[in-house]
């Protein structure tokens, strides 16, 4: 039986539509239908009597009993939850009285019933499994982990919170698809109650997970003791105080973020960073080494994103702590931290983005590859869903480089935003470029070729990208400038088959249509009057010119030239003129000049005013 992943679901289904409360009324009425199915009710009419404890046979008999068990502690516990957020919600002051007496009762119930089921499991008659009982045990720490959490017993709170964390941790590894609802259970619950529990003891902040579990592990503990049949190496392995010297000197000190170095002084942040360095390195193993398919190498990047993704929350959680602590923003801590936070966001959309290249293909997508069948080719639509999800991944990709943008110190500097706007470009060319192809399937060569077009363009305005990124690591958001001018090449050459196909296909057209008007009877034009065409079905000698010729209006000496004829100047056209007129001046002096007598040239005259009006 899986206990833990019992719980969980049901507890985060529970919690999503609702509250404490609203879980703590749907564990009552599964706890009367289960009891009612199981014979432990008391009849109406009847007065209430206590009834007998679950025993060993009912256990054997029928699972159902442990659920009865867990469902009833798991609502004791819920009540205890209701109790505490609805004070919390009221005031900010810390619980006390009667309240505070009654969560502990509550807490208290809980614990006494999984109790019970342990002592209950741990018989042997009770054929029940290792890894059952250990869950069950482990169910039984935190809930008391929780009880003396309240209690502020601090020391007791961590010996116990321990346990749980050594056996969640630890079932982890085996857990398979599961692995997750551990997972959950850790970060959301037992990690957080360890590290308030640790700093209420005053333990440094420097001192990691595994430092407090071996400080504060009672090996001696049962629940221990069956852990060591389940996996023997891996109890050793996080209890041992060597291993956790040895992981204590492989965390690593300082993050670098483009010039800037800071130091790590969050054990958790630490820790977050050497689980992703270390499932870095066997990304590239897994990669390298076989032959995968493009889903099972794209899975493979979950094993980064998932500790990658609990660093960028250690590292939120951290500048959370130390700013209600009132500190100040200008305070180097809380700065390291800033430059922590944008450090490992930056590698997380990274590595999220490399996932979608992957999940693209072969040259991040730019080529599109055929799969065929019993010899027979792809089918169109098959292209066409491909190139859509390529189109829907590359969004994403896009998205993603968006999000860099509101990252902590991306505004202000301007070297990695020209970085991210040619990336940007870069994916756009390609996003273009699959929505060009599908054009170019459904047979639409226009919008095909001026896609195409645009995407070359796009690719033309991609920046010089300087990446020193080894060629054995996994993709992330490196771009090689290789990979850059290759596409640029790729792109042009779709370009220009494209525009011979659109060419070609305008052709085409051209002889389907002569061809219908030679079929209707209409005489084709003469081969003179299209000699810009080729002819791609070769020339009509019969049609060459219209013979006999017809009267036709044909453009001669046109207006312009006209005009443009009295402004043409020819060599020597300027002296001959000059010539022609001093002749014409001298012989209208010899032949036509007459000599008129003053006496008869003072009668023609008339006499005028002042305003040179005639005078009589």
């Amino acid at each position: 039986m899986e206990v833990t992943r019992f719980l969980v679901e049901r507890r985060n289904d529970a919690l999503a539509i609702g509250d404490y409360g609203t879980y703590r009324k749907n564990l009552s009425k599964r706890l009367h239908t289960l009891r009612k199915k199981l014979g432990r009710t008391t009849p109406k009419g009847r007065k209430y009597t206590q009834k007998a404890p679950v025993t060993v046979q009912d256990v054997s008999s029928n699972e159902e009993f442990i659920h009865l068990q867990l469902l009833s502690a798991e609502r004791a516990w819920a009540h205890a939850m209701y109790m505490k957020s609805m004070h919390s919600n009221d005031s900010d002051q810390a619980i006390a009285g009667a309240t505070r007496t009654h969560i502990l009762s509550r807490l208290e119930k809980a614990r006494k019933i999984i109790a019970g089921l342990v002592a209950t499991l741990s018989q042997s008659d009770s054929n029940t499994s290792d890894k059952t009982l250990v869950e069950v045990q482990a169910y039984c720490s935190m809930l008391s982990g929780a009880l003396y959490f309240e209690a502020r017993k601090w020391s007791k709170c961590l010996e116990e919170y321990s346990v749980a964390q050594l056996v969640y941790s630890s079932l982890a590894k085996t857990a398979g698809k599961q692995v997750e609802v551990f997972q959950e259970l850790l970060s959301n619950t037992v990690e957080p109650s360890i590290r308030y529990a640790a700093y209420q003891q005053k333990l440094p902040r420097t001192m990691s997970i595994l430092q407090i579990i071996a400080r504060y592990l009672d090996k001696s503990n049962p629940t221990i003791q069956t852990l060591l049949k389940i996996d023997p190496s891996g109890v050793q392995e996080q209890s041992s105080n060597k291993a956790v010297d040895n992981h204590e000197r492989a965390l690593p000190k300082t993050i670098t973020w483009r010039t800037r170095t800071v130091k790590i002084e969050d054990a958790t942040i630490s820790e977050s960073l050497a689980n992703v360095h270390e499932a870095e390195s066997k990304l590239a193993q897994i990669l390298d080494s076989s032959k995968l398919s493009l889903k099972e190498k794209a899975a493979a990047y979950d094993n980064v994103l998932v500790p990658s993704q609990d660093a960028v929350d250690a590292s939120k959680t951290a500048i959370e702590e130390l700013t209600s602590e009132g500190v100040s923003s200008a305070d180097s801590k809380l700065q390291a931290l800033q430059v922590t936070r944008t450090a490992l966001s930056y590698d997380l959309i990274s590595w999220r983005i490399g996932r979608y290249r992957v999940l693209c293909g072969a040259q991040d997508g730019a080529i599109l590859e055929s799969s065929k069948k019993k010899g027979k080719s792809e089918a169109t639509g098959s292209k066409i869903a491909k190139l859509r999800q390529r189109v829907v991944l590359y969004d994403s990709i896009l998205q993603s480089l968006r999000s860099i943008h509101e990252l902590p110190g991306v505004a202000s500097d301007e070297v990695l935003g020209q970085e991210l706007e040619s990336k940007a470009a870069y994916f756009s060319a390609l996003r273009c470029a699959s929505i060009a192809r599908s054009h170019s399937l459904l047979g639409d060569g226009k919008n095909a070729l001026a896609l195409f077009a645009h995407a070359a363009k796009t690719a033309s305005t991609i920046a010089t990208i300087n990446s020193d990124t080894p060629k054995d690591k996994p993709l992330g958001l490196e771009i090689t400038q290789e990979q850059t001018q290759w596409l640029r090449k790729h792109l042009d050459g779709l370009l220009t088959r494209h525009h011979a196909l659109l060419e070609i296909h305008n052709l085409q057209q051209d002889e389907i249509r002569a061809e219908k008007s030679r079929q209707q009877g209409a005489a084709p034009p003469p081969f003179i009057e299209h000699l810009n065409e080729y002819p791609t079905g070769g020339v009509d000698l019969t049609r060459l010119v219209d013979y006999p010729l017809k009267l036709s209006a044909i453009p001669v000496k046109p207006i312009l030239l006209d005009v443009a004829w009295n402004y043409i100047d020819y060599p020597g056209h300027r002296q001959q003129q000059q010539q022609t007129a001093d002749a014409g001046k001298e012989n209208t002096r010899t032949t036509d000049v007459t000599v008129v007598p003053p006496e008869e040239k003072k009668k023609g005259e008339a006499k005028r005013g002042w305003w040179g009006f005639s005078r009589s």
